[in-house]
């Protein structure tokens, strides 16, 4: 999100829901429409997040790592 440093993240069960909702994202983002996207979470019960497009810089789609009990972030790191 532009100006803001906390990401907004959300997760879907299957990888194919996961995908959908990037390439719907991502799509958003190119044309600017909706204007407004609201976004729930289908491991966390009630969770939602509406996204003024417009503020949306990228979108990530990464999966959890459970071999390391879903420590994995999204994005690029540094291991010392």
């Amino acid at each position: 999100m532009r100006m803001s440093p906390v990401p907004v993240s959300v997760q879907r069960k299957e990888h194919g829901d996961a995908e959908a909702l990037y390439q719907q994202i991502r799509q958003s983002i190119e044309q600017g429409q909706p204007r407004l996207m609201e976004l729930t979470c289908e491991k966390v019960e009630g969770k939602k997040a509406t996204l003024l497009i417009s503020e949306v810089l990228a979108v990530q789609l990464y999966e959890k790592a459970s071999a390391t009990g879903g420590s994995k972030r999204p994005g690029f790191s540094l291991e010392s």
